[in-house]
């Protein structure tokens, strides 16, 4: 989402290829987790170029992930990540109101 002062932008970067459920299987070797999907990684990239500032939530460790791969692979837009948040499935509503709250206060920590 592109958030302003007074309009949001909500924009859904999809995976060209969903995720199938991987479980770890009892004398096969690997993680049991699926591969990162870089593609996906580049589509986000290319849907926050533009943004002055961003802030990445969300649960687990995807956010993560990305972030790491901003920085290896698309720094021009890693460089403008000021924060990472753990949210746990929030409502778009919800996730404006907190993006909102928070880049407040950041500015207000930076005066």
């Amino acid at each position: 989402m592109h958030i302003a002062p007074d309009d949001v932008e909500k924009s859904i970067v999809r995976p060209a290829h969903p995720h199938a459920h991987v479980h770890a299987k009892s004398g096969v070797v690997g993680s049991g987790k699926a591969a990162e999907d870089k593609h996906y990684y580049h589509a986000i990239a290319d849907a926050l170029k533009g943004a002055q500032e961003i802030l990445v939530v969300g649960p687990a460790q995807a956010k993560l992930q990305l972030i790491k791969h901003l920085h290896s692979h698309d720094p021009q837009v890693g460089d403008k990540v000021v924060g990472v948040e753990s949210i746990d499935h929030p409502s778009d509503a919800q996730l404006v109101a907190y993006a909102r709250k928070y880049f407040v206060a950041k500015d207000q920590m930076l005066a």
